[in-house]
């Protein structure tokens, strides 16, 4: 795993956003003077991963800091990731690493997981404008969910770097519920 501290490696991966699909580049994203967190997860509507991005949908992350964007990785494809994403309403975009070569980048691929090789493994990634990993965290433990709150106290030491810290009472709480219900 990439540790805090470290230079985030470049990536450029095609994704989802409102149903629209688009290349996101964190080189971009960075030099926008914008911060990223990135979440890989193994698979759409699994279990487990389909409750942590609804949770993570559900949070007010831009209340603590509006220059960062929220990006979910796996290794499924942009059609997979639309359907996810009209079922649970994600308000995030949902990356395709079809190849693994991003997750390998950042140490945390399965060499083979559940008969399917490279796949993601469940992580988080605080990436600052500088491209510079300020919070890491990976499990190998595919049912292991992240604590959020850590990310929390990353953003508000990044925000308070800023200048642009959000509002005293927002309460980032990144609540896992046992099974979200789809839309549908």
């Amino acid at each position: 795993m990439i540790n805090e501290g470290a230079s985030a490696p470049s990536f450029t991966l095609p994704g989802l956003r409102d149903g629209a699909q688009t290349e996101y580049s964190l080189d971009e994203t960075t030099a926008d003077d914008r911060a990223a967190l990135l979440v890989f997860y193994p698979f759409d509507f699994s279990p487990v991963c389909t409750n942590e991005l609804c949770a993570i949908s559900d949070a007010e992350w831009f209340q603590l800091t509006p220059a960062l964007e929220v990006w979910a990785i796996s290794g499924d494809s942009v059609y997979a990731h639309r359907a996810f994403a009209e079922e649970y309403d994600l308000n995030f975009p949902l990356l395709s690493d079809s190849s693994g070569s991003v997750a390998e980048s950042y140490d945390v691929c399965y060499d083979g997981w559940e008969n399917h090789e490279r796949v993601p493994q469940r992580a988080v990634f605080l990436i600052d404008s500088e491209q510079t990993v300020r919070y890491s965290w990976a499990t190998e433990d595919a049912l292991e969910k992240p604590d959020f709150f850590p990310v929390k106290d990353a953003l508000e030491t990044l925000g308070a770097e800023r200048d642009e810290l959000g509002p005293e009472d927002v309460e980032l709480a990144v609540e896992y519920n046992e099974e979200p219900e789809p839309l549908t």
